[in-house]
């Protein structure tokens, strides 16, 4: 990811409401969440909800499909993987424990799985 590219990211994050839709939407998982539930959780009326899940479309950040008569929104964990790996690209520069925080929190929350 360039920086040009890392910018429309970090502007979309940079917002309240965007900020907890996301964290929503990455809880939810790949099944996503419908707009009306996304609104009553954030506390959004529907065109405020629109204007940000369009911002957060806009920067690879989200992902919308049609279900029946709803739409539904998912985090893109693409767009997210790639704004972490922007954020921590050349971060231990040859001392690893530089990064072991923010390494050990991602593993806290995504653990490998165990063999079978």
């Amino acid at each position: 990811m360039l920086e040009r590219d890392a910018v429309p990211a970090f502007a979309a994050l940079a917002q309240e409401t965007r900020l907890q839709i996301v964290r929503l939407l990455v809880k939810a998982g790949p099944d996503g969440m419908a707009a009306g539930a996304l609104g009553e959780a954030v506390g959004a009326t529907s065109s405020r909800l629109s204007f940000h899940l369009k911002e957060l479309e806009h920067a690879g950040l989200v992902t919308s499909r049609r279900q029946s008569r709803s739409i539904i929104y998912s985090a893109s964990f693409s767009g997210l993987g790639e704004v972490l790996r922007f954020l921590t690209e050349d971060c231990c520069q040859g001392h690893p424990e530089v990064c072991s925080p923010a390494l050990a929190g991602l593993a806290r929350c995504c653990p490998e799985p165990a063999d079978a």
